[in-house]
């Protein structure tokens, strides 16, 4: 057997350094500081904190800690995006370290890995386009208990449902679909006219399709929830995500930006947009490159 050339050996141990630098950053968990000027002049801030992607396993102590430290930041809201946890014996842990998160005004939408367990899948599948979910035939998770346990803590539950939360003196009015990555959307179910006669109107959805994003933005949204990207997950220098895992396109992969819309009348309307990157991965890819995991805390100020 021919011994293997310096150029086959030096890219297996690129392969083995590239890899074990992403378990390792797939730990630094980040939180992002932003500022977006979307409400009524004169208004005095609101701190949102936007939580997403966890994906808990409850072997993952490291994070468990993290996310139970974000109770120190002490934000008027929480806006949860969804994929939670990975299997049953995640809520207990998880809710554990939400902890005081969970005493302030919050709401939440699913994703699919709230609804079934993940399952490997090939990363190269990735490149040509979003995941298969029709095969995602995995054993359902119990994301009934989990809802019963945010609800029962007063969070509102936005999954085809509306709701106008009091947030720091404010009347917030929010409207959110559950999850488009598994087709269970139908933003007929709580569309209209942005609310009259408060402060805000927040869209939330776990994925981004351009769908839901044209339509909470025809709507009037002021400002729009997601997560389900990872950030692309695996990014390049210079180059950035290679993939969303929907139909939004990399620019936006994480982070503030808007999306226009036209509305009913014809006339163009802007939504700011945050997409978070999220805290967590499959346990099939518990890997990051140049995309750390995170939570944001997004500063609401005014116009």
């Amino acid at each position: 057997m021919r011994p293997p050339t310096r150029l086959a050996a030096a890219t297996v141990a690129t392969g083995a350094a590239t890899l074990g630098y992403g378990l390792w950053e797939a730990q630094q968990f980040t939180l992002n500081h932003v500022n977006v000027p979307v409400l009524p002049e004169g208004q005095e801030p609101i701190r949102v904190l936007h939580l997403s992607d966890i994906h808990l396993l409850p072997r993952q102590k490291g994070k468990l800690a993290w996310i139970s430290a974000l109770q120190e930041l002490q934000p008027d809201l929480v806006v949860n995006t969804g994929d939670n946890f990975c299997s049953p014996e995640a809520i207990a842990p998880l809710l554990e370290a939400w902890g005081g998160l969970l005493d302030v005004p919050g709401v939440f939408v699913f994703g699919s890995n709230d609804y079934r367990m993940p399952k490997f899948k090939n990363p190269a599948q990735y490149l040509a386009g979003p995941s298969n979910v029709k095969k995602h035939t995995t054993a359902e998770l119990p994301y009934e208990d989990l809802r019963a346990a945010m609800t029962s803590r007063g969070w509102a539950d936005l999954n085809h449902h509306r709701a106008t939360l009091e947030v720091a003196g404010r009347r917030i009015a929010f409207r959110g679909t559950d999850d488009a990555h598994l087709g269970k959307d139908d933003y007929s179910l709580v569309a209209g006219p942005a609310e009259d006669g408060v402060d805000l109107n927040v869209a939330v959805t776990h994925a981004p399709y351009l769908r839901l994003l044209d339509a909470m933005t025809a709507d009037g949204m002021d400002l729009v929830f997601a997560g389900h990207t990872h950030g692309g997950q695996v990014c390049l220098p210079f180059k950035g995500a290679l993939v969303t895992n929907c139909d939004l396109d990399t620019e936006r992969v994480k982070g503030l930006s808007t999306h226009t819309a036209a509305g009913p009348d014809g006339e163009p309307h802007t939504s700011w947009l945050h997409v978070s990157a999220g805290l967590g991965s499959s346990p099939f890819a518990p890997y990051r490159i140049a995309c750390r995991p995170e939570a944001t805390l997004l500063t609401l100020v005014a116009r």
